[in-house]
């Protein structure tokens, strides 16, 4: 593999480690994040049945009614969780042409006018009630659950590849993480247009069911566009802005997007830590900062531009704004997608 990769690797996570060790596949997989950002993983030990009934759950879902599925309209909850039309999240300052429905983490809720306003973020799920969507909930919490283990495993992985103990970043995560599920629709891609347009994921880590429909597509150094593969059993992993940061972008959050000219369901669960995280740098050893330097793809790593930004147009993924704790990067995210739902709820 280059910077300037041609494919996405499929890595079997259980062949891999009975061969390599877990240092080894630590290693392997450092690589691979470094150099590409994304890889499908195969013997992640995820259950195929789990996968299948929150698909067939998430099917139901979008079945239904419009005015069944605004009983969870996003725009009632304060805490921007729940169901959303298509066109409604904005990505790059275009609209996404996607359905979707988000979950995060549950905590109890602060005051509305708590300080920082990132702690606006903690509270309820909108759950379908099991009336319009039987065992909806319990299907995708356990697709969450099983999400959230190989997320745990595979950031293990990373932490031994990167010359850290097993556990580093789980003590680091804190003790009340946010991390979050989107259960997504997406309708046949109009021309010109995008499920997702092209994008870096603002966490740390990304696990993703494709559901089996081509569409997903990530971008390589020189500007190419690659069909992500789809493989049976299959499960995107990539990692977001705040691993990039953490690793002084020895780890990148590479471009991708979605366009799909059929039907196409996905489920993504995005790994993360309290909201109240310092993004401080990782004690690397001089060798990563050095493959940065040696790297333009990796010195030169943006983030996703800010709401101002955005206004004084800036180009797409261009920021050298890196947010100093993790709940101001989901602050930002939430800014910059639904400017919409931010004024309704905050002014």
């Amino acid at each position: 593999m280059t910077a300037e990769f041609s494919d996405v690797p499929v890595i079997d996570l259980a062949a891999e480690a009975a061969r390599l060790g877990a240092g080894g596949l630590g290693e392997y997989l450092a690589t691979v994040y470094h150099e590409v950002g994304f890889a499908v993983v195969t013997g992640h030990g995820v259950p195929t049945e789990i996968t299948d009934e929150a698909f067939a759950a998430a099917r139901r879902f979008f079945e239904l009614p419009l005015e069944q599925k605004e009983t969870v309209d996003k725009r009632r909850s304060r805490h921007f969780r729940g169901w959303e039309a298509t066109g409604v999240e904005r990505t790059n300052n275009r609209p996404d042409i996607r359905e979707q429905l988000d979950f995060w983490t549950e905590h109890p809720a602060r005051d509305v006018d708590v300080e920082p306003p990132y702690l606006r973020l903690l509270g309820p799920n909108q759950w379908p009630s099991d009336d319009l969507a039987p065992g909806f909930a319990a299907a995708v919490q356990r697709w969450i659950y099983a999400a959230a283990e190989l997320a745990d495993r595979v950031m293990g992985l990373l932490s031994l590849g990167l010359g850290l103990d097993e556990d580093h970043l789980r003590r680091a995560f804190g003790d009340e993480c946010m991390s979050l599920c989107k259960v997504i629709n997406y309708p046949p891609t109009p021309a010109g247009q995008f499920g997702v347009n092209a994008h870096h994921d603002a966490g740390f880590l990304t696990v993703l069911a494709t559901g089996g429909t081509p569409g997903l597509e990530v971008q390589n150094a020189a500007g190419e566009w690659i069909a992500v593969p789809n493989v049976d059993d299959g499960l995107v992993i990539n990692l977001g802005e705040v691993f990039q940061k953490m690793t002084g972008n020895y780890f990148v959050a590479t471009p991708h997007r979605v366009a799909t000219p059929t039907a196409r369901r996905s489920i993504a669960y995005f790994h993360g830590p309290s909201l109240d995280m310092p993004l401080v740098a990782l004690p690397l050893e001089q060798r990563f900062a050095d493959a940065v330097a040696a790297s333009p793809r990796h010195a030169a790593a943006g983030f996703m531009v800010q709401p101002d930004e955005v206004d004084a147009g800036a180009a797409d993924m261009s920021s050298p704004h890196h947010p100093d704790r993790y709940g101001e990067q989901l602050w930002n995210y939430f800014a910059r997608s639904y400017p919409d739902n931010v004024r309704l709820h905050y002014g």
